[in-house]
């Protein structure tokens, strides 16, 4: 069967990498998760003392970055290396969260993503999610989904997943966060956050998980069969 490209687009917390990876794993494809490539270059900006508004600091820094991905055969998941490092558990903490979407929006940071993200799908068979992947990255994707949900149960799902880590962090705190976070991503001059003209809408407020990959698995297999025809 042919293989293509999925970018999946859209807000925080939307659950666009679980359904990437439920995807790729359905399909036996690549799943690359691009959000867990600015998060390394952020925790690597953060722990060099790297001043992201400073361009010439940025290019320079840029060239010691080294980012890869590990498959994990107990979690059953691709993992982040950063220099040869995993720091899949570091960069999903609070303190990197609170300034990706910043770094994400340095062009340097944007062009340095998004020529690693370009050769990854050169053989295709990939499933990638993030903010500008169907508008930036493949905009020649044979199938576009755009996430969306309701922002109660976004910060309701992102609170839930940060508690089990931090005891401490209250509701307001990710709300503030993912609306933070939202508008930096929809207003950054570099590849801001929308949806591709021929994207496909994904609210999934009432959505289980079994529900949502039926739904998506038929539009693959649409999508499969309008470009083998």
């Amino acid at each position: 069967m042919k293989k293509i490209i999925i970018t999946i687009d859209g807000y925080s917390s939307c659950g666009k990498s679980t359904l990437a990876k439920q995807l790729a794993k359905q399909l036996d494809y690549v799943y690359i998760d691009s959000g867990a490539m600015y998060r390394a270059v952020t925790l690597y900006f953060i722990q060099n003392r790297v001043d992201w508004t400073s361009s010439e600091a940025v290019q320079t820094a840029l060239t010691n970055v080294h980012l890869d991905f590990v498959y994990n055969a107990l979690s059953d998941a691709c993992e982040m290396l950063l220099n040869g490092e995993n720091v899949e558990h570091m960069i999903r903490e609070m303190v990197i969260a609170e300034k990706v979407s910043e770094v994400a929006a340095v062009k340097e940071v944007r062009e340095f993503a998004v020529a690693q993200q370009k050769k990854m799908g050169a053989r295709k068979g990939i499933v990638m999610d993030g903010r500008d992947i169907g508008t930036v990255v493949f905009p020649h994707a044979e199938l576009k989904i755009f996430m969306t949900a309701d922002i109660t149960i976004r910060v309701e799902r992102r609170f839930k997943e940060l508690f089990v880590k931090n005891k401490n962090i209250s509701i307001e705190e990710v709300k503030q966060n993912l609306e933070l976070r939202d508008y930096i991503d929809a207003n950054r001059e570099i590849s801001p956050l929308r949806k591709a003209d021929d994207a496909i809408i994904l609210d999934n407020s009432q959505l289980g998980m079994e529900e949502q990959l039926e739904l998506v698995m038929q539009w693959v297999e649409d999508a499969i069969m309008a470009h083998t025809s």
